[in-house]
């Protein structure tokens, strides 16, 4: 893959955080994917960069990053309407062998 020039401050706004559900640790455990909840204007490649720039003490390989835009629910509030928020998954995928440590994500500094 070709060397991507995007700015540090924009990789570490990208991931917001993972996201942790019964279907996303059944994928994990079984295909050694990790779901996150991303940025909705980001794109596969700046995702796969942030990914390793964040955990890049581990060195660790993704090999496939898939997308999926979640549209919001509609909830109601009492008589009135109202709708949650769209967002996008990602669902990265890494190289067999390596696991993403989330222990040291919180205090892991990024140069």
């Amino acid at each position: 893959m070709k060397n991507i020039n995007i700015a540090h401050e924009r990789l570490l706004k990208i991931i917001l955080a993972p996201y942790v559900s019964e279907k996303a640790t059944f994928v994990g455990e079984k295909n050694n994917q990790t779901i996150f909840r991303v940025t909705t204007d980001a794109t596969k490649k700046e995702i796969k960069a942030a990914i390793e720039l964040l955990w890049k003490e581990q060195k660790i390989e993704v090999t496939n990053v898939r997308t999926i835009n979640i549209k919001g629910k509609q909830k109601r509030f009492g008589r009135f309407l109202g709708r949650r928020s769209n967002w996008k998954k990602a669902i990265v995928s890494i190289k067999k062998g390596q696991e993403l440590n989330f222990t040291n994500f919180a205090t892991a500094e990024v140069k």
